[in-house]
């Protein structure tokens, strides 16, 4: 809305993201405590956050946002391993107060003398950095902002809305339930390659918001090696290999199931198999590929151990999705875009035996289980309709939702309203 200096050492920006779903009713032989809704119903969540930054020197800079999350996922964001709306807080309990987002240091080391351009940003006040560089960031962040990053997948304000098109599913990247923790990443910058690692904070327990500061026994590694080599003339790619591992306050599905047949617990209960210090871990790949007239393609790929229960993101232990986008130029609408992705969730055989015996995770439970891969399209337009606002028009397709023959398809239509100040 607002032209933004490119030299002043300080910045203030602010974006506002609306987005309305809903779904017809669709048929379901049975629906337990966590799922998704088979009548008809729609919501509408809300995010507002306003960015603030200041250069303390040419290589030092620090960041604070405020934030502000409202409204509702459909059946409060429960039902879907990959669920339709990233915007959405899984706590609506929290309510609607404003929020510390980010609080961050960012200090760049100097490594050689030649310096590159850099887009400014939010996240990143300079104009030009170092062609080889050493990046430090500490304080409240998200994960995510600088691991499994992706240009096509991974900004719900204006491209896919799907948790697991704008993420690895698998990644159980440390977060608390508004998707921020505390924590510390190096990133080592070249021109060809790149490695960054992170250590953070994960929650106390499952998608909760209270943080464990005690990091012998709960913190999550980060690591991820990002490489850009030239395999088309003139056309970016990038790949990145990503690993994590998370120690946290966590149960186990076999064990869980084990207690039940035994007639210790009347049904799999997982809260009552956790140990501190449980190791979860896993792997990921993540690929974006330039191909011209303004069209980019995209895949990822995840897998974590299973045995362990999904913490802190979402209910996925192995996923695979790709796609693509496109600008409007052709259609003289520059500043438009459209997009198109697949994606293909699913859970390792003691995640499923535990939600087939009744079991409840923080996402899923319908009280039963007749397993299938979540499979998902998902196609959007964003449209720009002046300045600094944007319309856009998304619909998802979920077979198996919740990983369940037995419920779906479901279609979810929905409508999003972004403005960039």
């Amino acid at each position: 809305m607002f032209p933004h200096s490119q030299t002043a050492r300080w910045w203030v920006s602010g974006q506002s993201n609306t987005i309305f779903q809903a779904h017809p009713g669709f048929h379901a032989k049975y629906s337990g405590t966590n799922s998704l809704e088979s009548r008809a119903e729609n919501e509408t969540s809300r995010v507002e956050t306003l960015y603030t930054g200041f250069q303390l020197t040419k290589s030092t800079e620090a960041l604070f946002d405020m934030e502000s999350a409202g409204g509702h996922g459909l059946s409060n964001a429960l039902g879907l391993a990959g669920f339709t709306d990233l915007d959405v807080v899984r706590n609506p309990s929290l309510g609607e107060m404003p929020y510390v987002a980010r609080v961050e240091l960012h200090q760049t080391i100097r490594l050689s003398k030649q310096d590159v351009t850099l887009d400014r940003g939010p996240l990143s006040l300079a104009t030009t950095a170092p062609a080889r560089r050493l990046e430090l960031r500490f304080g409240k962040l998200s994960t995510v902002d600088f691991f499994d990053a992706n240009s096509i997948g991974s900004d719900s304000h204006n491209q896919f809305l799907n948790w697991t098109a704008d993420n690895n599913g698998a990644y159980d990247y440390a977060a608390d339930t508004r998707g921020y923790t505390y924590g510390f990443v190096a990133e080592y910058q070249s021109e060809r390659w790149a490695f960054r690692f992170g250590e953070m904070l994960m929650p106390t327990v499952a998608n909760g918001i209270t943080l464990d500061w005690n990091l012998s026994r709960a913190r999550a590694e980060n690591y991820e090696l990002e490489l850009r080599p030239a395999l088309l003339k003139a056309r970016k790619t990038t790949l990145r290999l990503l690993g994590f591992d998370n120690h946290a306050n966590m149960g186990t599905y076999r064990q869980s199931v084990a207690r039940w047949k035994a007639g210790t617990d009347a049904v799999p209960t997982i809260e009552n198999t956790r140990r501190q210090g449980t190791v979860k871990y896993g792997f990921g790949l993540n690929a974006e590929q330039e191909i011209g007239h303004g069209a980019r393609v995209f895949a990822r790929w995840s897998w974590n151990e299973g045995q362990h229960e999904s913490f802190a993101y979402t209910e996925v232990d192995s996923a695979v999705s790709g796609g693509a986008d496109m600008t409007g130029a052709k259609w003289r609408r520059k500043l438009d875009r459209v997009g198109v992705a697949m994606m293909s969730n699913a859970i390792s055989a003691d995640h499923q035996a535990y939600l087939r015996d009744g079991g409840l995770g923080f996402l899923l439970g319908d009280g039963g289980l007749n397993y299938g891969r979540e499979n998902i399209l998902e196609g959007y337009y964003n449209l720009h309709a002046w300045r600094g606002v944007f319309l856009g028009v998304d619909v998802q397709r979920i077979w198996n939702p919740g990983y369940n023959r037995d419920r779906g398809p479901v279609i979810v239509p929905g409508l999003r309203l972004h403005i960039e100040l």
